[in-house]
């Protein structure tokens, strides 16, 4: 860890993944940038590596994802899979398999020489006025105060960012993945496997295949009791089905925005901006994050790079579309997360399912 070099900034990012690195390549165009982030560096972020087109689209200004990251299977197809009746629907909504840990790290080396990242830095809180942002910040057990004339909140699902400007607490989904080893290669699918025996705190598991190991995540709702427990169930169920599914190499944890209604979207107050999951920007419907994060960070950075006393205004224009988004997959909610609803799923043809599932 290295301290800052200047006490002011024309930006400070709260985050190093996808949605500060862009918020901060753009916000380098008008001035001097640094990234602080609480974990150390590069990220061992808890994902599935799962790029679909909309990510692909908003990446493809910055190079051509690192043949070197991507997992093989190179590409999987989301499948819909009612694990107790049997039922597997293929779908045409295609992903690009990715390292996630190499993701980030690629990421990283596209920002430009003035964007200064420091690791093991946490936010502790701030106080904004018209004029600027004073950040308090803990580098590694050193408390300082740095200024900015903006402050992106970038910093995910427990975003402190968010939560200094919010009263209002958001509850978090737990996901814990294993990756566990392969005897041979399972079908090259992003299963998504509904089970109806794990309880009613368990929302989905899911499977994907990533070289020579596969990986298994489970999402549960907030407030799950001993939710290592069911993923332990989870993972037994599979090798029951699944006999290439082999020992366990590790497991991690995570937490994923719990998005209840439109008011969960935060996109900042004053002159600090909100991206990603810190702005409660994700598909509530699928709980696909990456694209959010990737077009937030782009859209964050390129209103700090104008006036700052404009910047909210100008990213509220920018993230219209994206929220308007997000309010029309809250519709399929309800339906989505119901007995009933993946019950009839089962009935859906396949087709159906696929235009389905891009939407969501």
């Amino acid at each position: 860890m290295t301290l800052p070099e200047n006490e002011h900034y024309a930006t400070i990012v709260v985050g190093s993944g996808p949605a500060g690195v862009l918020a901060a390549l753009h916000a380098a165009e008008r001035g001097s940038v640094l990234i602080v982030d609480a974990s150390s560096l590069p990220r061992d972020k808890s994902c599935g590596g799962m790029l679909h087109h909309l990510s692909l689209e908003t990446l493809r200004p910055y190079g051509e994802v690192p043949e070197s990251i991507i997992s093989m299977p190179r590409t999987v197809n989301f499948r819909y899979h009612d694990w107790d009746r049997g039922i597997r629907k293929v779908t045409t909504l295609e992903f690009l398999n990715v390292s996630r840990a190499g993701f980030d790290e690629w990421m990283l080396g596209l920002l430009p020489a003035n964007v200064e990242v420091v690791a093991k830095a946490s936010l502790t809180g701030f106080v904004q006025d018209d004029e600027r942002v004073t950040a308090s910040i803990d580098f590694d057990g050193n408390p300082a105060e740095i200024t900015a004339d903006l402050l992106i909140g970038c910093d995910g699902a427990r975003s402190q960012v968010r939560r200094t400007l919010d009263i209002r607490d958001s509850a978090s989904y737990v996901t814990l993945q294993d990756f566990v080893t392969i005897s041979s290669p399972i079908e090259p699918y992003f299963d998504c496997i509904y089970m109806r025996g794990i309880g009613d705190e368990f929302g989905y598991a899911y499977v994907v295949p990533k070289g020579d190991v596969a990986l298994i995540g489970s999402v549960f709702y907030p407030h799950t009791k001993r939710p290592w427990e069911k993923q332990d169930r989870v993972v037994s169920l599979l090798r029951e089905r699944i006999p290439q599914l082999g020992e366990k190499v590790h497991r991690e944890s995570a937490a994923a925005l719990y998005l209840r209604s439109p008011d969960d979207m935060l996109p900042g107050h004053g002159r600090v901006l909100l991206a990603g999951e810190a702005g409660g920007f994700m598909s509530p419907s699928s709980g696909e994050g990456i694209s959010y994060a990737l077009r937030t960070g782009r859209d964050a950075g390129l209103a700090a790079a104008g006036d700052p006393a404009a910047a909210l205004d100008r990213y509220l224009e920018l993230t219209g579309p994206i929220r308007a988004d997000i309010r029309r997959r809250f519709r399929w909610l309800p339906f989505m997360e119901s007995r009933a609803g993946k019950y009839l799923a089962g009935f859906v043809p396949a087709p159906i399912i696929s235009r389905v599932t891009q939407g969501l």
